[in-house]
């Protein structure tokens, strides 16, 4: 009988492929994208897609916006991905080749494939659409609900504006995908609002490490004024002695 990986072991596999700290504001965003991909890779119920890598890709790009230092950012994207037994290079490329199918196509373009997603299989975004839509036993995860946002914000996002017309939109394409819509839409919801909420705290984080670096250019030029400031002590008083005589 083989042993399921852990969460504790999937957290170790992660800092032995990542061993640099974690900025602390994004700390919680990659524990929780690690620690839902591996509850998804140790379930017989999931099976891996497009549009999930997608949703994964999206997620962990949006919410690390700004991470410092940037050049780590890869090398924490390939850990979770590794950790969980994944490839990153195969999350990257798929979700890359979805968005690229979705090039010159119009919202209403999208919808019509969308509709014939369960029937109809194909070339390109069809046939992966198809394969999510004949997927109806699978696990359902809310990357997936991400990616299918996704798909809709490359191909017009200003049609998500309306609070309306974007569940309408969303629902009738989780529908069509053999989704569960109310669960998209909740999980949507939260998604949007937690963007929110981390766009707010990197603005508070930049203003706090601006303001930290002030300080330091402050002290920096208060150290070298009072290094280059004339010595006043020389000017020493007349030696006693010698004016006695």
């Amino acid at each position: 009988m083989t042993n399921l990986r852990t969460v504790s072991d999937t957290k170790r596999a992660f800092y032995n492929y990542h061993s640099r700290p974690i900025n602390s504001l994004y700390r919680r965003v990659v524990e929780e994208l690690m620690v839902e991909m591996h509850l998804l890779s140790v379930n017989v119920d999931f099976v891996y897609n497009p549009l999930y890598a997608l949703g994964v890709v999206t997620s962990f790009d949006r919410f690390m916006v700004g991470y410092e230092p940037a050049e780590d950012k890869e090398s924490i994207f390939a850990a979770i991905c590794r950790a969980v037994g994944g490839d990153p290079q195969q999350y990257r490329q798929d979700a890359d080749a979805l968005t690229t199918d979705l090039s010159n196509l119009s919202l209403s373009d999208l919808n019509t494939q969308l509709t014939n997603a369960k029937a109809t299989n194909g070339d390109s975004l069809q046939g992966k659409l198809h394969m999510v839509a004949n997927q109806a036993s699978a696990k359902y995860t809310r990357l997936m609900a991400v990616g299918l946002y996704t798909l809709f914000e490359t191909v017009d996002k200003s049609a998500l504006d309306d609070k309306d017309k974007r569940e309408e939109l969303l629902k009738a394409a989780a529908d069509m995908l053999a989704l569960p819509s109310d669960k998209v839409d909740k999980d949507l919801e939260l998604y949007r609002s937690n963007l929110e909420k981390m766009a707010q705290a990197q603005e508070v984080m930049k203003d706090i490490l601006a303001a930290e670096r002030k300080k330091r250019e402050q002290r920096a030029q208060a150290k070298k004024e009072a290094v280059s400031a004339p010595d006043t002590t020389s000017d020493a008083a007349p030696d006693t002695a010698e004016s006695e005589s």
